[in-house]
């Protein structure tokens, strides 16, 4: 029996890829306007917004889709909008069985009314802790500066000031094309002498050239989707496979890929879900792992990614489990932390799943 949206939401799950300012709620944004005194929404009906919202989904261009966070950002510009966003973006995650997550946002794109960058880091760091109070989950921050500007080293001593607060790594987003992570390199020099950690979106919007700066020129971690890595794998008629360099070096260092399956698909990334790089990459063993990118404008939460994996790729328990460990395996978290939640927690929680599954009858066969 294949695993329902129910089920998969009853088990403990990780989170690495979730953009604060794409996953607030409808109504909120809507509020949040009202309250601060942002006069961009198109609409103040939840439902119409959802839909300008997520137009940007529907168009193929990852510029395109980046489009809707001009109304989400220009809600998030005071502490308590920030503190707000932040716990509910905790209680929310909560709500759909995720145990560990990793949320990132850009501190230089909350000050247009004023905050110096600690007061955003504080606020946002705030409202994960409220929001996870007495919840099983634990939410730590990245720290996300835009490739597009010039302030990366400036976002990269930030993360490492507040590395003990709450803040695991760091990393760069924003318009891929035209803008290599290289020109970064002192932001990553940076995190490098500090011994912390790296994240960097690479190979979504642009190929195979920005995933190899992502790695040998700038020693990420992590690879922010990854998906255009597919580009350096070949698979011949016969159905032989042949991996790159590149490709080769990736599987061979177990360099973890963040892969985000609507989302790949939205900005065009991937042709379709069915083609989706994430089967291949699976059946080779390549560290993958399933994310949200943003809750929003996807329409997606981490349990409804792994029900359609399990509709179109046909995956069960092990499949789900599998992708679930690779995260936690890859988290940013210290060794000791991981290890617990995945030997206490998420084992234990995916056994339980597995005999629920197992011992379930349909209600009609005890009817014949």
């Amino acid at each position: 029996m294949s695993p329902t949206l129910d089920q998969i939401r009853a088990v403990p799950k990780v989170l690495l890829h979730d953009h604060l300012d794409g996953g607030l709620r409808p109504e909120t944004v809507i509020e949040l306007a009202r309250e601060t005194g942002y006069d961009g929404l198109p609409t103040d009906d939840p439902d119409e917004l959802t839909t300008v919202l997520t137009a940007g989904a529907h168009r193929g261009h990852l510029n395109l889709y980046l489009d809707a966070f001009r109304h989400t950002v220009g809600v998030m510009q005071t502490p308590d909008a920030l503190r707000r966003v932040a716990e509910e973006c905790a209680e929310d995650l909560a709500a759909d069985g995720i145990v560990y997550a990793e949320v990132r946002f850009a501190p230089e794109l909350h000050t247009e009314r004023g905050l110096t960058l600690d007061q955003v880091v504080e606020a946002v760091l705030d409202g994960f802790a409220r929001g996870s109070k007495n919840r099983p989950i634990r939410v730590y921050a990245l720290l996300t500066a835009m490739r597009t500007a010039a302030r990366s080293l400036e976002i990269a001593e930030l993360a490492v000031k507040y590395r003990d607060k709450g803040v695991v790594g760091f990393d760069i987003a924003g318009a891929e094309a035209g803008w290599p992570p290289s020109r970064h390199l002192d932001a990553f020099q940076y995190i490098h002498r500090e011994n912390f950690h790296i994240t960097i979106h690479a190979g979504e919007g642009y190929g195979l050239p920005s995933i190899w700066e992502a790695v040998q020129y700038c020693g990420t971690e992590r690879l922010g989707h990854g998906v255009r890595l597919a580009e350096d794998i070949e698979i011949t008629p016969d159905g032989a496979i042949r991996l790159g360099r590149l490709a080769s070096y990736i599987r061979d260092r177990r360099i973890p890929l963040e892969m985000c399956p609507t989302s790949n698909v939205q900005t065009g990334a991937a042709p379709s879900i069915e083609r989706h790089p994430l089967r291949v990459l699976r059946q080779l063993q390549f560290r993958v792992t399933v994310n949200t990118d943003n809750r929003l404008m996807s329409q997606v939460t981490l349990s409804s990614e792994f029900e359609m994996l399990v509709r179109e790729f046909g995956y069960g328990w092990s499949d789900i489990e599998w992708l679930t460990i690779n995260a936690m395996k890859s988290a940013f978290a210290p060794f000791d932390e991981r290890l617990l939640l995945i030997n206490t927690v998420i084992k234990p929680g995916f056994a339980t799943a597995r005999a629920m599954s197992d011992a379930y009858v349909n209600p009609e066969l005890l009817s014949r």
